[in-house]
C-alpha cells in the first residue's frame, strides 16, 4: 500500500470495523483535508454516502507516510457514528432535568 500503519491505527481500524484498504483509499483519494491536532499531521477525509472516514497521517524523518489514527462517523443527518458516547451525556441531562422538574411539580 505504500503506507506505514502504527499499532494504534491498526487497533482503531479493528475496533471501528474499518478496512485497512478503506483507510488507504481515504488517504490517497480524499474529498478534503485539514491540519491534524498532532504537529505536522494532516487529517484526510472521504465521504462514503452518509459515512465519513477520517485518517490522520504524518511523514516520518525518512519522508514515508505514517497513518497515526483512523475513525468514521455519520454525516449529513446529525447522528454520530458512536451514539453511546453522546447518549450518556444526554441521559445525564435528561435525568437532571427530570429530577428538577419533579422537584418543581412537588411544590
Amino acid at each position: 500500500m505504500g503506507l506505514i500503519f502504527t499499532n494504534h491505527a491498526i487497533d482503531r481500524l479493528y475496533e471501528r470495523g474499518i478496512a485497512q484498504s478503506d483507510a488507504w483509499y481515504t488517504f490517497s483519494h480524499p474529498d478534503g483535508y485539514l491540519p491534524g491536532s498532532t504537529p505536522g499531521s494532516t487529517k484526510y477525509y472521504k465521504n462514503y454516502g452518509q459515512q465519513r472516514i477520517e485518517v490522520v497521517a504524518k511523514q516520518n524523518e525518512k519522508r514515508e507516510w505514517v497513518i497515526l489514527s483512523c475513525w468514521s462517523k455519520m454525516v449529513g443527518n446529525g447522528r454520530p457514528m458512536f451514539p453511546h458516547r453522546e447518549n450518556l451525556f444526554w441521559a445525564l441531562v435528561k435525568k437532571l432535568a427530570s429530577k428538577l422538574w419533579g422537584e418543581i411539580k412537588k411544590r
